[in-house]
């Protein structure tokens, strides 16, 4: 008996090891394919230089839905189809900050207007210039001391956070809230220190609330040496500012989740990867989310060209709306529940083309076990992070349907330099970190393909 067991053990030991090796195998194979003759980043060349940034509801957006299934088709996708979603209408237009001191001079300040703000209808909003360095300080402050005044938030960026995705949930709160804070206590207008890891006066945008109720007061963001610079001088003088801009939330409009996949051989099941093919109207939108759309496509075109036999439907999907409504993921949520399919696992890259270091792992902690199982296969392409339980904004919705979710984790050390601005343009991604993105998340979805239960 005492035979019969070692045998069979020995039998599993070597089925396991057989298992990782072919594995293995599989993944040099991804690897070669996408870091030889890739075509994410060229794709995201076209996608950012000859449409560029893609706000929800504008032309430009309509082109990328039409380019993005044009790519998926290119890409080896047996189906592709267009799924409805209404989306805002948010209109920027012209605007401008100016800011007086005690000598009577206007200085012009950079700016931009924070996505869903209401705009001063093009007349300019003048009023003195309070500065808070927290909503904490703000909120100890009573009413008749805010009422009629522009409210300046010097909230700086929490440098202490080593993955700077930590400290962007923490700092956005202000950015977030601001606006119908200020408006509860009779204040005219809102100025944020831009969210931002950088100190240099690249202001950054991004999408704020109104409340019920609450008056929809103008909100701009700044960048952090204009802020810094405003919170010095207001210490020892009197300073006013002036607000004029134009930007408002018109009607909704129709645009569409893009949609294509590979059908599974043995299964109905359904494992998604995506991004999403919005981006705020500033930059070209490259690492938020030009990179991980074409690293999404990249996923599907590697199972067609390597005629990898998936068992179950690989799915991409190029969400709409993320960065100011989110309609896209929501609507995609809702259709796969109304028809009751299985969507097993959903993975997603959003936070930028940079080296890929972890998968975020939104899950059961047995299932988070498995894939840190597979830590030996990840670690040569720089795979060692699995400690994140965070997957993707656009996935998010999809958990509500049992749907196992992850997030690919970057290195997060540059991306808030450059996050909703200008400056977020292809030129700041790298082709192998961008390549090598695309081959880890490909190498994951093979894994969830063969092993996921």
């Amino acid at each position: 008996m005492k035979k019969l067991f070692f045998s069979i053990a020995i039998s599993a030991s070597f089925f396991a090891f057989s298992q990782t090796k072919q594995d293995s195998i599989q993944f040099r194979s991804i690897s070669n394919l996408i870091m030889k003759d890739g075509q994410a980043y060229d794709q995201l060349y076209d996608l950012t230089k000859n449409i560029g940034h893609r706000l929800s509801g504008s032309e430009a957006n309509a082109k990328a839905v039409k380019w993005a299934e044009q790519k998926l088709k290119e890409a080896g996708a047996d189906k592709v189809w267009l799924e409805e979603v209404m989306v805002p209408n948010w209109y920027r237009g012209q605007e401008s900050l100016n800011i007086k001191t005690a000598n009577g001079s206007w200085k012009k300040i950079k700016m931009l207007s924070l996505g869903n703000s209401e705009g001063t209808k093009g007349k300019d909003l003048v009023g003195d210039l309070l500065v808070f360095n927290s909503l904490e300080d703000f909120n100890k402050v009573p009413a008749e001391e805010i009422k009629g005044k522009i409210v300046l938030f010097n909230n700086e960026f929490p440098q202490e956070f080593i993955k700077t995705m930590h400290a962007y949930g923490k700092a956005g709160t202000v950015r977030r809230v601001a606006a119908a804070e200020v408006a509860k206590k009779g204040g005219k207008a809102v100025i944020i220190r831009s969210i931002s890891s950088a100190y240099d006066d690249v202001p950054h945008t991004g999408a704020m609330k109104y409340e019920d109720g609450v008056e929809k007061i103008p909100a701009i963001a700044i960048g952090p040496k204009s802020a810094i610079d405003l919170a010095n001088l207001a210490k020892t003088n009197k300073l006013s500012a002036k607000i004029n801009s134009n930007c408002t939330m018109k009607a909704d409009v129709k645009s569409y989740n893009v949609i294509g996949e590979i059908t599974g051989k043995e299964s109905k099941n359904v494992i998604v990867v995506g991004g999403h093919l919005d981006s705020w109207d500033v930059g070209e939108g490259a690492h938020d989310d030009g990179a991980g759309i074409v690293q999404s496509i990249e996923a599907l075109r590697t199972f067609k060209k390597l005629n990898l036999p998936n068992k179950n439907t690989i799915r991409v999907v190029c969400f709409a709306n993320e960065e100011n409504g989110v309609k896209g993921g929501i609507t995609y949520a809702k259709a796969i529940a109304s028809k009751g399919e299985k969507n097993i696992f959903g993975i997603e890259s959003d936070s930028g083309g940079f080296s890929p270091r972890g998968f975020g792992l939104d899950m059961s902690e047995d299932k988070r076990n498995i894939i840190k199982s597979w830590k030996d296969l990840f670690l040569p392409y720089g795979i060692y992070d699995f400690t994140e339980t965070y997957a993707g904004t656009d996935i998010g919705p999809m958990k509500a349907t049992g749907t196992d979710l992850a997030g690919l984790v970057p290195d997060s050390q540059r991306y808030f330099d450059i996050h909703h601005t200008e400056e977020d343009t292809f030129e700041k991604v790298n082709r192998r970190e961008l390549l090598l993105g695309a081959t880890v998340m490909t190498q994951l979805i093979y894994m969830v393909d063969q092993y996921w239960k």
